[in-house]
This record gives C-alpha cells, sequence and structure tokens, in this order.
C-alpha cells in the first residue's frame, strides 16, 4: 500500500513539475515524501507479519 502511494505522490510531483503548478508545497518536498513512503514500503511497514509465520494462505488451506 505504501509503494502505491509513494507512485501517487511521484506522480503529482511529476505533473505539477510540468505544469509548473504550485500547491503550496515545493516539489523537491514532494519527492522526498515519496522517497520516505518507498523506504518504509521497503522495510516492511504497514505488511502483515502474521501470513508470514503460519505460511501464507498455503498454510491455511491444509488446515
Amino acid at each position: 500500500m505504501l509503494a502505491i502511494a509513494a507512485a501517487v505522490v511521484f506522480g503529482i510531483a511529476f505533473l505539477l513539475d510540468l505544469l509548473d503548478a504550485s500547491i503550496g508545497i515545493g516539489t523537491t518536498a514532494l519527492i522526498a515524501l515519496g522517497l520516505c513512503l518507498l523506504a518504509l514500503h521497503q522495510a516492511g511497514v504497514g505488511t502483515s507479519g502474521v501470513s508470514s509465520w503460519r505460511g501464507g494462505w498455503r498454510g491455511r488451506a491444509r488446515r
């Protein structure tokens, strides 16, 4: 989910840069926000750790 949010933030930053528009926050700040979201995604924040130790959906199907 965080990777999707980062893609949306990068898309908004790209469009604002193309249109030379401003929404009160700079393009650099939006890019930094997108990078932070990607870093959190890579760190595993926001993912469910329950399915990894139970074996995921395959483990539940066998029971």
